[in-house]
């Protein structure tokens, strides 16, 4: 099946700061998704990118499925 979401080496820098590095996820129409980890590390940022509220740095753009 393709994925709804596709997103490759996605990552945000700021200044010298790697808020984002790397990451790389897909999406399956009818998954549940949720992204987890400890404090800073880029949950908030890369979901932010996502929706098109912040600029990524670099990476393939999220995209839609057919």
């Amino acid at each position: 099946m393709n994925p709804s979401v596709r997103v490759r080496r996605l990552a945000k820098t700021c200044g010298s700061f790697e808020a984002v590095k790397g990451v790389d996820f897909d999406i399956i129409p009818g998954e549940v998704f949720g992204p987890f980890g400890p404090n800073g590390a880029g949950k908030t940022t890369t979901v932010e990118i996502l929706e098109g509220l912040r600029p990524r740095s670099s990476g393939e753009p999220a995209s839609a499925g057919p």
